[in-house]
């Protein structure tokens, strides 16, 4: 991965990590239907987050509907369907609002509310003679994020965003855009790190990793400055993390961190935007009464929308405080290189309305992975994902008696014509590994495939009938399913 500014050049990298989410979702399909589209039995695995799950770290102040997915198909179950837990923690999407009185939060009724964000410009250095690392850091990546306002009939919110290149391209999330899925025809802004402010559009989103593309309507009169990108396939547990954006509408803030783990894979509802129905404002409401990716900031009340599916993603986490209206931002090393774009956190407060905002456990997507889908958007307006053509379910772990714990995917059917069968796996296959990484649950199985290319070829290690091989495959298109 280049170190270098963002410089649009053909890449299909992969890489990726999984995190479980409900406690009792165990079948995850490696083969699934498209997250734009309701998942088939094939994908049953990525099922609606229950409370207890993972939430967006997306924009501030969203008006929007935000409930839980609606009901899914049933899951494949083994022997055993529990799966790990995240603690009784929920993920709660980074969507925020201003605070204070400038911010109006979103009401029941779903009317628009107004966004108000502010600026204090570029990092402040007092003391030249006391900057550490952090502050040098801090500096150099400020000037490349910015603070996103996205604005529909009907929902409203903010998130962050990442410059690429000074044709004014910005990557951010997907869930910032769509304001969750309920418009595919938002109204946005952007407001640069010193204040100036310009309109944009939507290059692309891609729902199955969360990520969109937009760009500035107009880079006249400005000068702006790319992200430098690190590479997140280079990060050590315990790396410094400093994540940069707007929480709360509070543009250019900085906290700083550490890499807390690599191998994480979450779940979180698909922020898909349904063309067929943009902005209509139509709603379902949560069964628990309350947002499952908690983009309330306290006291504000909002409505919810349904997602048709789950999407498994790959991490990194970190402790750096990341909140509401984080979403979409970066996510940077201690030489200010962007590592990961903000997504989600994990909150406390499954039971509540509103988001309990940082508890240590934030999420971001690394930014191998973001690089490629964002390069495929620019250059296509959509991104590629691969496709095994297997249903799979987690394999219990302690010889199948575990009611807790997965120890590998278990692949229980193989779809005709797909690249599964190309490669020669086989129903009662346990895949353990992706490209060496580790694979213990189904949905971690998900996130791998998914985060590859279409076309792209990996290598799976495989149990089968007590022995351990390597099998290559070349996987397909998950648009095709």
């Amino acid at each position: 991965m280049s170190q270098n500014s963002w410089e649009p050049t053909p890449d299909s990298s992969s890489a990726d990590c999984t995190v479980p989410m409900n406690q009792q979702q165990v079948a995850a399909s490696a083969a699934g239907t498209s997250s734009q589209d309701a998942p088939t039995t094939a994908f049953a695995a990525q099922q609606a987050p229950a409370t207890g799950a993972y939430a967006y770290a997306g924009a501030t102040a969203y008006t929007g509907n935000y409930a839980a997915p609606a009901d899914q198909p049933e899951q494949n179950k083994g022997k055993h369907a529990t799966r790990t837990v995240l603690a009784a923690a929920a993920i709660a999407a980074l969507v925020g609002g201003g605070i204070g009185g400038g911010v109006v939060a979103a009401t029941s009724t779903g009317a628009a509310s107004s966004i108000t964000t502010t600026s204090s410009g570029t990092t402040i250095v007092n003391n030249t003679d006391s900057v550490n690392a952090i502050t040098a850091a801090a500096a150099k990546a400020t000037p490349s994020i910015v603070t996103i306002a996205a604005t529909s009939s009907n929902a409203s919110g903010s998130g962050s965003g990442v410059i690429l290149d000074t044709a004014g391209h910005i990557l951010t999330n997907t869930h910032v855009v769509t304001l969750d899925g309920a418009t595919a025809n938002a109204s946005i802004e952007v407001q640069l790190a010193d204040g100036t402010v310009r309109s944009a559009t939507v290059v692309g989103t891609d729902p199955t990793s969360d990520l969109a593309v937009i760009k500035l309507d107009s880079t006249s009169g400005l000068t702006l400055t790319p992200a430098t990108l690190g590479d997140s396939d280079a990060l050590n547990v315990g790396d410094t993390t400093v994540a940069i954006g707007a929480p709360l509408g509070l543009s250019n803030t900085v906290t700083t961190g550490i890499v807390s783990n690599l191998a994480r894979t979450i779940e979180v509802a698909s922020s898909a935007a349904d063309e067929s129905t943009a902005d209509s404002g139509s709603s379902t409401t949560d069964p628990f009464g309350s947002s499952p990716f908690q983009f309330e900031i306290p006291g504000q009340q909002s409505q919810s929308t349904t997602s048709n599916s789950t999407i498994a993603i790959n991490v990194i986490q970190t402790d750096a405080a990341v909140n509401p209206g984080n979403s979409g931002g970066a996510l940077i090393n201690s030489n200010g290189e962007v590592i990961g774009i903000n997504v989600a956190i994990a909150s406390t407060d499954s039971s509540s309305t509103s988001a309990s905002g940082n508890i240590g456990v934030g999420f971001a997507i690394p930014i191998n992975y973001a690089k490629r889908v964002a390069q495929e958007i620019i250059d296509n307006g959509s991104a590629t994902h691969g496709m095994l053509g297997a249903t799979v379910s987690t394999s219990p772990a302690n010889n199948d008696s575990s009611e807790a714990f997965g120890d590998g995917a278990l692949i229980q059917k193989v779809t005709g014509g797909g690249a599964a069968e190309a490669a020669g796996l086989k129903s009662g296959d346990v895949v353990t590994a992706v490209d060496g990484r580790s694979i213990s649950e189904a949905s971690e199985l998900t996130a791998a495939v998914r985060q590859a290319a279409a076309g792209d070829t990996v290598t799976l290690t495989v149990e089968r009938n007590g022995s351990t091989q390597q099998v290559t495959v070349t996987l397909g298109n998950a648009a095709n399913s």
